[in-house]
């Protein structure tokens, strides 16, 4: 060391060449290939990082010293050193967490924000019998989690009108920092965001504050780390009273006021909305008579009528607001007049009766025409007018007025003599089968004349109770045809519902749509054959495509006609088979007659399109099983007494030589070694056995056909073909 020179910390150069002698055992130091090597890893405060010294893939470092300068300004400090097993770890790095050194990885658990800087790892790597020097440099970003935010309103009560803001504020968290607003109505419900709402960020501004600002909000900061939300805070803005709306019960209202009945229970409310709520007080005439917002008066006299004024107040902004109605008390009879109209027998005259009783002094009656014109005197309570048929009287319509002294204006009742108003459906639809409801129905009106009301079909004949077809139901004003077991196309058509009174008649079509079923599937014969007798076919079969079936019939006839004649019609042969089967047994066959088949599928009454027609095959031939079992027996037996003499000639070699040496030795190169022993009698039969069959095997015959009327790719497996093998031994 020159003197008057620095000489720099080991940590700043490559302080681990000094270390050789010690550390490299003996190993060549590469010079000039010293790597460097930087990257960026981010960590968050609280949690464990990992920093590697070198690719994560390479060996680990024979010796690593890691140093940190922080947040990449003035000296680095000496963290950790690590030879294999032995680590040692540096004083004071508790400030940057729990350190760990391990395989030449640098460890920090329960990371602190001290730790955000530069990390120096100096390492020497094992390379091909080698030492190679090698630098990491590993910039340290220390992320903080936002803590829990929490609001600040300007107030905690405003009144409407007035600047508002919250504010959202946070303790602590890596920027950036993002904040959203959540707002509640008082009564709960979902939180939503303030839409409309000026201001954003930490700051939500309410300006000016309006009653829908009323409930509680949330806020919720967010950084890469985490996001938080705060607890609510209510926010309260002050209002009102609005102007008071008074409501009466029962409800009558007259010009200038509302109006009740002597002795009657009267309830006067009054609502005006404010925050917080009003305080009401009842004036009567200007006098005080009662304080809250609902006013009742129990058997009203007359002395109580006149005016009622509601004050309502908000105590908190000191403001208040009125309003004023009129209040009649009559003695009237309850209700309103009552209208009726009623036919006399035969539909010669029509009546009028207008009625309402009651009330002192009573009730004034009297019937007038649509133009205003009077009908007759008036009468007290009741007023009943009589009118002839003879005229036109449809569409013309009657009033009856009612006066009285303490009821202005007067009330009526309306009559409009019309006739029969129908009212049904155009058009019903029913399938095969099922049953039709046609309904028709008198329509309400002022004056209801007694009707008679009828059915007719298609063919304009009456229908009537009793018939078998038909079902109908009859109620005070209407009337309902029921078709039952509806058919196609006999049933379908324009039915008419007609209805007949004093004034005149009415009629209604209704278009009745049998509709039959869809169409089920299309089927396919997959095989037809003959049994032995001939007297019987077993038949299958399989559909095609897609739909809703019922079930299937089977139909057939003779095939074999003269040329001249007619073919024969076809006859069910099997009627009303289930959904689900796909095949049947059919017999009561004349073995002499060649018959033709097929198949429909039915879905209900619909049936679909026939399958294609097929004549039956004949039965299979059934002497070929025995032939073949005889033939495989007889080879079975020949080849265990062959199996018995070579055993035989085996054990018995002195014996026999000449059959032995004939059968266990061969001439020439690769002889077979001869056969010391009867087990390798036993191994040299069961070697032959496993040969390639020899020359001159006869080929099994091979099986029929199938026959014609079995569809493409519906013929069953044909059996396995047989061989048998016959060997001579010279």
């Amino acid at each position: 060391m020159e003197r008057g020179r620095a000489v720099p910390p080991p940590w700043r150069g490559p302080w681990i060449l000094c270390l050789l002698p010690a550390l490299a055992g003996g190993q060549p130091l590469v010079a000039g290939e010293a790597a460097y090597e930087e990257w960026q890893v981010t960590g968050v405060r609280g949690r464990a990082v990992e920093m590697s010294c070198g690719l994560v893939a390479a060996a680990p470092p024979a010796v690593v010293f890691w140093s940190f300068t922080p947040r990449g300004e003035g000296p680095p400090r000496a963290v950790a050193v690590g030879s294999g097993r032995d680590v040692v770890v540096a004083p004071g790095t508790g400030t940057l967490g729990r350190v760990t050194l391990r395989n030449g990885t640098l460890e920090l658990r329960e990371l602190r924000v001290a730790a955000q800087g530069r990390f120096l790892c100096q390492g020497l790597f094992p390379e091909r019998g080698r030492l190679r020097v090698g630098y990491a440099a590993v910039l340290l970003r220390v992320l903080v989690p936002v803590s829990k935010p929490f609001v600040r309103p300007t107030a905690a009560a405003a009144a409407e009108g007035a600047a508002v803001a919250l504010t959202c504020t946070v303790r602590e968290g890596t920027e950036p920092l993002s904040f959203s607003w959540q707002h509640q109505e008082p009564r709960g419900g979902p939180s939503v965001s303030p839409v409309g709402l000026r201001g954003s960020g930490a700051e939500l501004s309410l300006t000016p504050a309006n009653r829908s600002h009323t409930g509680w909000y949330l806020c919720t900061a967010s950084n890469e780390v985490n996001s938080h939300t705060s607890e609510p805070v209510y926010l309260d803005i002050v209002y009102g009273p609005d102007e008071p709306a008074i409501s009466v019960e029962p409800f009558s209202p007259e010009q200038g006021g509302f109006s009740a009945g002597e002795r009657e229970d009267v309830v006067l409310s009054c609502l005006a909305p404010s925050n917080p709520p009003s305080r009401y007080v009842w004036l009567h005439n200007g006098t005080q008579v009662h304080v809250g917002q609902t006013y009742v008066i129990a058997a009203i006299a007359r002395a109580q009528a006149g005016t009622y004024t509601c004050l309502a107040e908000n105590t908190h902004l000191q403001t208040r607001t009125q309003a004023t109605i009129v209040l009649t008390v009559y003695w009237v009879p309850p209700g309103s007049p009552s209208c009726a109209a009623a036919a006399t027998k035969g539909d010669e005259y029509v009546m009028l009766q207008c009625r309402w009783e009651g009330g002192t002094p009573p009730v004034t009656l009297q019937w007038r025409d649509g133009g205003g014109r009077a009908l007759g005197d008036p009468t007290p309570s009741t007023a009943v007018l009589v009118l002839s048929t003879e005229g036109s009287l449809g569409g013309r319509e009657f009033v009856c007025a009612a006066a009285h002294p303490l009821r202005a204006p007067g009330a009526d009742c309306r009559l409009r003599l019309e006739v029969p108003d129908l009212e049904a459906a155009s058009e019903v639809a029913v399938l095969e089968g099922g049953e039709a409801l046609l309904t028709c129905r008198q329509r309400g009106t002022s004056a209801r004349l007694s009707a008679t009301v009828a059915w007719y079909d298609p063919r304009e004949r009456e229908v009537t109770q009793g018939l078998a077809k038909y079902r109908l139901e009859q109620g005070e004003a209407w009337l309902n045809l029921t078709v039952l077991d509806a058919e196609w196309p006999r049933d379908g058509g324009i039915y008419r519902c007609t209805a007949t009174n004093a004034v005149g008649t009415a009629s209604l079509p209704v278009r009745l749509r049998v509709d039959r079923y869809p169409a089920p599937p299309n089927v396919t014969i997959s095989k037809l054959r003959y049994t032995r007798a001939r007297t019987e076919v077993q038949l299958e079969w399989r559909t095609q495509g897609t739909g809703n079936l019922t079930g299937f019939v089977v139909q057939r006839r003779q095939t074999k006609k003269p040329l001249r004649e007619a073919p024969s019609p076809w006859e069910t042969a099997a009627g009303n088979i289930e959904p689900h089967s796909r095949d049947r047994r059919l017999g009561g066959l004349d073995p002499a007659v060649l018959y033709a088949f097929r198949v429909l599928a039915v879905n209900h009454r619909t049936a679909g399109h026939p399958s294609e027609v097929q004549t039956p095959a004949e039965p299979p031939f059934e002497a070929y099983p025995a032939v073949t079992g005889a033939a495989v027996a007889g080879m079975l037996v020949a080849t265990a007494a062959s199996l018995l003499a070579v055993r035989c000639i085996a054990r018995h070699r002195e014996t026999l030589p000449r059959l032995h040496d004939l059968l266990f030795r061969t001439a020439g190169p690769g002889a077979q070694e001869p056969v010391d022993t009867p087990e390798d009698a036993e191994a040299a039969a069961s070697g032959e056995e496993e040969t390639a069959p020899a020359p001159g095997e006869v080929p099994a015959p091979s099986t029929a056909a199938e026959p014609l009327s079995a569809p493409p790719g519906t013929a069953e497996d044909p059996p396995a073909d047989v061989t048998i093998t016959a060997t001579a031994t010279p």
